[in-house]
This record gives structure tokens, C-alpha cells and sequence, in this order.
């Protein structure tokens, strides 16, 4: 694989990483609300979801998705169904959440939030099979291979820009955290994402 062939590839990465979406809204919300170290252990967690996705996209197994309309679905569903419970849990636990003891929160915890995020979204399944194959080319050897390298370097760049995000989110929240009467808006506010989120995914189509 080339090295101008790589650097377009990243190139293309980085712009679709630090795009607006609800990624970065997710990421930006957890710093805000939760504080520095909730929102880039979250987003590493998200960022190790993208192993999963390249290695089915590697090996044809993302295909799934495209082919059964039930397959789809049912991922699809599981993963509005689990951000409407983060969604409830949010509110339930309203005002209780400070910056201080979000950073107590178990570190597993976090990371396995925002990988579950990430793996249960067939949208992110679909993306990387119709993105990374547009980098392989079938005279540079193994087409998996190749695509593993691809997947790889897309999620070392993703980590790289997430904790970046994350770091300056959680300076916001640091900042907004010590006027108590702004957190139950914050609550409110990542509820609100985690709600849209949840309706986006569950309104995605093929």
C-alpha cells in the first residue's frame, strides 16, 4: 500500500471523524456533564467499537446488514433500546452526578458504555464496509489484511481527535460543574442526547 494512498486515507478519515455528528455530540456532552476522564474513557471505549467493525467488514461479515433487512433490525433496535436506558438512567439519578464523583466511576464502566454505543450500531458497520474497501487495492496482496491496516489506522486517528474533544469538553465542564444549579440542566441535556441518538438509530434505514 502506498504512502500517498495512506495519507488519503487518513486524510479522509480525520475529515469524517471531526465532522459533526453525533459521536462528537455524544463525547462533547460526557465532558461537559461528567467531566474530563468520563468523556475520553468513553470515547476510547467508542473508538475500540471500531475494531469490531472492521474485522466483520475485513472478513464479509458487515454484509449481513446489507443483505437481511432482519439482521439490520435487530442490531439496529438493540442499540436504540440500550441508549434509551442510559436516556432513563440519566434522569433517574438527576442532580445526583457531580464532577467529583464521576471521576470515582469504575473506568470499565465508562469504556464499556461507549463500546456497546459503538458496536450496536449497524450504521457503523454498514460505513466501513462501503468506505475502507475504496483503499484496497487487489494488487498490493490480501484484501483482509489490507483492510484491517486501513480499520486500524482509522481508529488510531479516531482516539487520537476523541481525546482531544474530550479534554477540552471536560475543561468546559470543570467550569460549569461548579455552579450547582446548572446540573440539572447538563442531566437534561445528555438525556436529550442520548433520547435522539436512540430515535436516530432507531429511524435509520439501509
Amino acid at each position: 500500500m502506498t504512502t500517498s494512498l495512506l495519507l488519503t486515507f487518513l486524510g479522509a478519515s480525520m475529515a469524517i471523524t471531526v465532522a459533526p455528528g453525533p459521536d462528537n455530540l455524544f463525547i462533547l456532552t460526557q465532558g461537559i456533564a461528567r467531566g474530563r476522564r468520563a468523556a475520553i474513557i468513553t470515547a476510547l471505549g467508542m473508538c475500540s467499537g471500531i475494531s469490531i467493525h472492521t474485522l466483520a467488514a475485513a472478513f464479509g461479515i458487515s454484509a449481513i446488514f446489507a443483505t437481511s433487512a432482519l439482521a439490520f433490525s435487530v442490531v439496529k433496535y438493540a442499540g436504540a433500546a440500550y441508549l434509551l436506558y442510559l436516556a432513563w438512567l440519566t434522569l433517574r439519578y438527576s442532580g445526583a452526578v457531580r464532577l467529583g464523583q464521576a471521576d470515582a466511576r469504575p473506568a470499565l464502566v465508562l469504556f464499556k458504555r461507549g463500546f456497546i454505543m459503538n458496536v450496536l450500531n449497524p450504521k457503523v458497520a454498514l460505513f466501513f464496509l462501503a468506505f475502507l474497501p475504496q483503499f484496497v487495492n487487489l494488487a498490493n496482496g490480501s484484501v483482509p489484511m489490507q483492510m484491517l491496516l486501513l480499520g486500524g489506522l482509522f481508529m488510531a486517528q479516531a482516539v487520537v481527535l476523541f481525546t482531544v474533544l474530550g479534554y477540552f469538553a471536560g475543561s468546559i465542564g470543570g467550569y460549569l460543574l461548579a455552579r450547582p444549579w446548572l446540573a440539572r440542566y447538563l442531566d437534561g441535556l445528555t438525556a436529550g442526547v442520548f433520547t435522539a441518538l436512540a430515535l436516530r438509530l432507531a429511524f435509520a434505514e439501509r
